[in-house]
């Protein structure tokens, strides 16, 4: 029986049936690889829940961006909430690799800035693989970089049992181990505090701190509590504390890999000697040495996964490991927008490497620093246990890959899911010239391709394509309608977003500069009417799940590349699919080659969509989903719970004037502990609300 259970209200239509029931035969029958050729709207993350729940299998989501792995956290959170449902991204805001170009003699230092909620979040999905049966994790390709033994990191873990003996300077000792750090006062994520007989520890994986209470070397009780108010939320029988760090080690792993490090490091040196380069042997002595020290005396030492191949005890040249190591042997992956997401996963490896060559050529690393790398693609294909590759767009190695897998098979592994549950249509494309002066070319263009009768035209207009935008835009926010507009380049995009912002459009510019979490809020505010207009490049394609836009603009639509070869033009259209009034326009003055395919591919469809519409008596309706925030981990009742907090407190408003100056203190402490949950929940209204209560205080 699988340990899946699927809540959904809806039931599988449209083309869902048949792709799920030939996709569980698939997966069930053994083959290795299928695709899922599923249109934008069509319901293709519902058909993938269904299939995890009918074959069982822990499964691994595969994303091409963090943005659209945070849409999928969310749905899959919905559609599993008895399950473990994790999320593993990259947890840097920002990172600057450490680098050396040569020609400057420029040596770059590694900085990063981690986000510790994501952070939380990967610790969190480590952790579920290891213990759980029912695990879905959605990834960014992060998941193919080195990360620390599952081996060391499950045994090196502690199981504590209330009623336990547990000495209790035994325990502090282990903790050190893991790497956990001893704090005074504050505690985060990583620290344990010690107060008499109660330790508090705050794992990596939860905000939420554990509280073990000692009677003697017993272990008298075990809870869970948050550790801003020291509210009691659980009181478990057991727990399991893991490491603080990914890249923890055994001390005998430790012992052995120190003496090895310092003979290959002897051999490095003496190569550099040997060719005159006393500069770099030194270079390489003296850093090696440094975190060979920290290494003896800490445990760890930051940069320690250069040396993750001793410590692991590989071979030079093997691979790390990673996520996919995890994964119990009968998992299944399933790549999302795979003609995008399996050439990421191939391009990783190389950029990796040319960064690295640089380090060790001038004695920045050690050779072992080539071995703490991303999986190459082979190496991450042998990973594979079964795949299903889905996009609406799946170029040419999924395809191949697809009918190698069934060439024994009468079964080509190619299903299509074509016809949308709400009915709807692929959208209307209207073709506009940039400048009036183009008008004539373009309508030659359009008559030489055949669309004169088919729905195609050109907008007759006496303004460019700029001031014909904001036209449109002007009609969509009459309906209440949203717009997404995607240009060739951030140059222009910036430009076009400042002239909007200027005409008084609410509009907003999505960058590959902003952070995970801010660009999963600013879709949000886009469906939510906080924006009306979102601009961007080729962040606006593969994805995102917008019912709320209607129109989709694609400026210089005739400038063939790589942002408007065919497989972008039909993605970019289909993000005005889940709209029944969806429309694009595309600003050309020619139709390119692109532009004839995908608008010929989105016409076949959606005569095919039409006519299982006039046949079943089906009526387009807009897709209606729910708007929430897309990282939000907390329960229902955890919320019911909060807002009772906060309607006690106001109530306590109205007393304030007659309170005792201690009660006054203790009320106006306790509202600055709910404005500060609040603030780190996202709910930036209530904590607001709480600020400006505290400031009216203040004036009594």
């Amino acid at each position: 029986m699988s340990p899946f259970k699927l809540h959904s209200k809806f039931k599988p239509s449209g083309d869902q049936p048949k792709a799920i029931e030939q996709l569980t035969i698939g997966v069930n029958e053994g083959i290795t690889s299928q695709t899922l050729l599923g249109i934008t709207g069509s319901g293709k993350t519902f058909t993938m829940a269904n299939v995890i729940q009918n074959t069982g299998k822990p499964t691994l989501i595969l994303s091409h961006n963090k943005t659209l792995a945070a849409q999928l956290f969310s749905e899959f959170k919905e559609f599993f909430p008895e399950n473990h449902i994790e999320y593993f991204v990259s947890y840097y805001d920002y990172y600057q690799p450490e680098a050396y170009v040569p020609r400057k003699g420029l040596y770059i230092e590694k900085e990063v800035d981690i986000n510790e909620n994501i952070e939380r979040y990967r610790s969190s999905a480590t952790q579920a693989l290891l213990t759980k049966k029912d695990v879905i994790v959605i990834a960014t390709v992060s998941c193919i970089y080195g990360l620390g033994n599952p081996e060391d990191y499950l045994n090196l873990s502690r199981r504590i049992e209330k009623g336990q003996s547990y000495e209790r300077g035994k325990l502090l000792r282990h903790l050190a181990d893991l790497q956990y750090e001893r704090r005074s006062n504050d505690l985060f994520t990583g620290t344990y505090r010690v107060r008499g007989d109660v330790i508090d520890i705050n794992t990596p994986a939860q905000e939420e701190a554990i509280r073990l209470e000692y009677f003697g070397d017993d272990i008298e009780s075990i809870k869970i509590v948050n550790t801003l108010t020291g509210e009691i939320l659980d009181t478990p029988d057991e727990i399991m504390i893991f490491p603080a760090k990914a890249y923890v080690t055994p001390y005998e792993a430790l012992k052995d890999a120190i003496p090895r490090i310092r003979h290959d490091l002897e051999l490095e040196i003496r190569a550099f000697k040997k060719l005159g380069r006393d500069l770099e042997a030194a270079r390489l002595e003296q850093r090696t040495n440094y975190d060979l020290e920290m290494l003896q005396e800490t445990g760890y030492v930051s940069g320690i996964e250069n040396y993750s191949r001793y410590i692991e005890n590989r071979k030079p040249g093997t691979a790390p490991s990673t996520l996919l190591d995890y994964f119990p042997d009968n998992w299944l992956l399933m790549v999302d927008e795979s003609h995008i997401t399996a050439p990421q996963v191939r391009g990783m490896y190389r950029g990796d490497l040319s960064r690295k060559q640089n380090l060790v050529e001038h004695g920045f690393r050690m050779k072992s620093a080539f071995d703490n790398r991303p999986l190459k693609f082979e190496e991450f294909y042998n990973r594979i246990n079964q795949a299903i590759y889905i996009s609406a767009t799946p170029a040419d190695y999924e395809l191949e890959e697809t009918k190698n897998a069934t060439k024994e098979s009468d079964y080509n592994g190619i299903v299509e899911q074509i016809i949308r549950p709400t009915g709807l249509l692929d959208p209307n494309i209207d073709i506009r010239p940039s400048e009036p002066k183009y008008l004539e070319q373009l309508k030659s263009e359009l008559q030489r391709c055949g669309y004169t009768e088919m729905g195609y035209t050109s907008k007759d207009s006496a303004v460019n394509q700029i001031d014909n935008l904001l036209e449109e835009i002007s009609s969509q926010l009459e309906k209440n309608e949203r717009t997404l507009v995607t240009t060739l380049t951030k140059r222009m995009a910036e430009d076009l977003s400042k002239f909007l912002l200027e005409k008084g459009i609410k509009t907003a510019y999505l960058h590959s500069d902003i952070d995970t979490i801010e660009r999963v809020e600013i879709l949000r505010d886009l469906r939510l009417g906080v924006y009306d207009v979102l601009v961007g490049i080729n962040l606006l394609r593969e994805g995102l799940d917008l019912p709320e836009v209607s129109l989709v603009v694609i400026i210089d639509a005739d400038k063939e590349g790589f942002l408007r070869s065919e497989t972008s033009l039909i993605q970019t259209i289909g993000r005005a699919a889940r709209h029944q009034d969806g429309r694009v326009i595309m600003y050309a003055d020619k139709v390119t080659r692109s532009m004839q395919v995908a608008i010929d591919t989105t016409l076949e469809r959606r005569e095919k969509q039409r006519k299982h519409n006039e046949k079943h008596g089906i009526v387009p309706e807009t897709i209606i989903k729910e708007i929430k925030s897309q990282l939000e981990k907390k329960k229902d009742d955890e919320d019911e719970q909060t807002s009772k907090k906060e309607i006690d407190l106001l109530k306590k408003y109205e007393l304030y004037p007659s309170m005792s100056k201690k009660e006054k203190s203790v009320y106006k402490n306790e509202l600055k502990i709910q404005m500060h949950m609040y603030a780190d929940m996202m709910e930036f209204e209530r904590a607001a609300k709480i600020r400006d209560i505290l400031a009216d205080l203040d004036t009594k």
